[in-house]
């Protein structure tokens, strides 16, 4: 078994069937080296899994957990995209959109579901750059979406 995905089963993770993209987009481009991921949505089963807004009604553990959600989305991108995940050299950078009341600034916490992620599956080349910024409004009603840039091996 490749080693990213012996890393995955030993956290108990089953990666889902990459979503197709719901517009005019693909899911992720391939450019050189890097892979651009489309922002995936914290769904789970086929459903959305964290709808709301933070600071008016949904919590941030629940904010997380929608996080940790779009960051296994995020990977089965990549498994998509590469076929082989030890492909993936390094995550590069992770944008993060949190879908919160005004006056609410705790998106890092938010963010760090996807965050903390990429770090427990990939190691240090899990460690990146990263954004969380707080948005009126989240397609589908969403609380939070991931983007990601990735460096891949040839």
């Amino acid at each position: 078994m490749a080693r990213i995905e012996a890393r995955l089963a030993e956290l108990g993770i089953a990666l889902p069937v990459a979503a197709a993209p719901a517009a005019n987009y693909v899911s992720y481009v391939i450019s050189g080296n890097q892979l651009v991921l489309s922002g995936q949505l914290p769904a789970k089963d086929g459903k959305l899994a964290c709808l709301g807004r933070l600071g008016d009604g949904v919590s941030v553990e629940d904010g997380y957990q929608g996080a940790r959600l779009c960051g296994i989305n995020l990977i089965a991108q990549m498994k998509a995209a590469l076929g082989d995940l030890d492909r993936v050299k390094r995550v590069v950078r992770l944008g993060g959109f949190v879908n919160c009341a005004p006056g609410f600034t705790d998106q890092p916490k938010v963010v760090n579901g996807a965050s903390d992620l990429m770090v427990e599956v990939f190691g240090d080349a899990g460690r990146h750059a990263r954004s969380a910024v707080g948005a009126p409004a989240l397609p589908l009603g969403v609380a939070v979406e991931v983007d990601a840039i990735v460096e891949i091996a040839g």
